[in-house]
């Protein structure tokens, strides 16, 4: 069966991730060298993905915007440590068919400056602000080394750019999207999230504080899940934009930008999958469950898809030619929560049998228990996953009290490590060196005592590290 083809993700992760993109028929391969096809269920996860955060965005007051694609050299160089940050990941269009451009312009890797520049045309008074802007597009960024969803040339992603009247309504902002951000990770991808400041050395190119959600993937690397800027002043200075106050003097905007993207399907794939394909949180498949029928039930299948469409579950419905057992295989590659198998000689029982993705669990229920046990079981799905993904989290995280231990740690146990810290680059950049691990986010919540891991110095924070995808 298909299902043979997939590696054991304790043997080789790295090729059971690829398998399960595949096998799961997520993605395809083309000449674009780089980039991906996203293939019919891998973008229905998406567009789950999308529904799901656009509605929390126009809850709270944002709207939807299209910026272009592409920004002249001359704009982008405006604010240059932003261009910094980005300058080896741009990509340049230099001719417009056979006439060479007389300013080369960048495929946009991200759309601060874009913003900006019409934010200066629309902002005048006080009265303008906030504003609140959110798009939905591609970026384009040329790294080097691609991976389905986890890093490719070209990023579906959503990218949230807002202005205020104040620092304080700024940062209000940037932390209220960033808890938007946990929300909808730990509620509807079911995964924990370990979420902070990041470094001044990893914070994003022009932000004066960055928010990252760090999600833990199941062989112990971190993998940056969506972040949450806060920029000050520093575009709006760049740029020029300005407001007259109630007062009527002349003051400048503060700035904030949060994204996140498609990587997030790579976390699902990561953190939830197992050696017989996808496994998917109820809340964020597209399709509930997948009803399998065995022999002529088709006056019971209408039935229930009938009760499923009035209960609003969604489902797909496996009537290929192929065998049972393929179609069962199948539905686990790819991650269905309940498959419902519908035989006829059951049914002259009255007896169906739904199994969980999760735990391959058979239960045994009447035509009539379909429906509330299917509800039951999607609930109970959407919390184990979270509970289960948990708990394995929970138990790659150390703590590291001398730089021997970190050390100890780093080369023989996988996930992340807590350590005291003096806040100087030198040492993180020390351990990134030593290591190859790399500082996750500052921990706020615990009391610093004792010196740095790293120097002996007297330790000003607390802060994860791990490896990074």
């Amino acid at each position: 069966m298909e299902v043979k083809e997939i590696t054991n993700r304790d043997v080789d992760f790295a090729k059971w991730y690829t398998d399960v993109c595949k096998k799961a028929d997520l993605v395809d391969y083309s000449s674009v060298k780089g980039s991906m096809i996203i293939r019919p269920l891998g973008y229905a996860i998406w567009e789950s993905m999308q529904s799901v955060l656009d509605k929390m965005f126009k809850e709270t007051g944002h709207e939807n915007v299209q910026m272009p694609m592409f920004i002249p050299e001359s704009l982008l160089n405006v604010e240059k440590e932003h261009v910094e940050g980005f300058a080896p990941e741009v990509a340049w269009v230099t001719h417009g068919g056979s006439e060479k451009l007389e300013e080369r312009m960048c495929v946009r890797p991200t759309s601060e400056v874009l913003f900006c520049e019409h934010y200066k045309k629309i902002i005048k008074t006080y009265r303008d602000l906030p504003k609140l802007y959110n798009q939905w597009c591609t970026i384009v960024r040329w790294e080097k080394t691609t991976r389905p969803f986890l890093r490719s040339r070209e990023i579906l992603w959503q990218e949230g750019h807002t202005m205020h009247r104040t620092s304080e309504e700024a940062m209000a902002e940037t932390l209220r999207m960033f808890n938007i951000y946990k929300d909808f990770q730990e509620n509807y991808l079911a995964i924990p999230v370990i979420t902070g400041k990041k470094t001044d050395k990893e914070k994003f190119a022009g932000a004066e504080v960055t928010y990252t959600i760090e999600a833990m993937m199941y062989d112990g690397y971190a993998l940056q899940n969506g972040t949450s800027h806060y920029f000050g002043n520093h575009f709006a200075d760049a740029f020029g934009i300005k407001y007259t106050d109630s007062d009527n003097t002349l003051k400048t905007t503060y700035q904030t930008s949060w994204g996140v993207s498609t990587r997030m399907i790579g976390a699902l794939i990561m953190v939830h999958g197992d050696d017989r394909g996808l496994v998917l949180p109820p809340k964020i498949a597209p399709f509930k469950t997948v009803i399998i029928p065995i022999g002529d039930v088709s006056e019971k299948l209408e039935e229930l898809k009938d009760s499923l469409k009035n209960h609003n579950i969604t489902f797909k419905v496996d009537d290929s030619n192929k065998t049972p057992g393929f179609k069962f295989a199948e539905a686990e590659v790819k991650g269905y929560p309940v498959r419902i198998e519908l035989g006829k000689r059951d049914l002259e029982q009255d007896k169906v049998t739904l199994v969980r993705r999760d735990t391959l669990e058979k239960i045994s229920v009447t035509f009539d228990e379909i429906i509330p046990k299917l509800e039951e079981l999607l609930e109970v799905i959407q919390k184990d996953m979270y509970e289960k993904a948990k708990i394995r989290r929970d138990s790659m995280i150390y703590d590291a009290d001398t730089y021997d231990e970190l050390k100890e740690i780093a080369s023989t146990k996988p996930g992340f490590i807590k350590i005291n810290w003096c806040g100087d680059v030198a040492c993180e950049n020390k351990i990134k060196e030593d290591t190859t691990l790399k500082s996750r986010c500052l921990i706020e919540d615990e009391s610093v005592t004792g010196p740095c891991v790293v120097c002996g110095k007297k330790a000003t924070t607390r802060l994860y590290i791990g490896k990074q995808y």
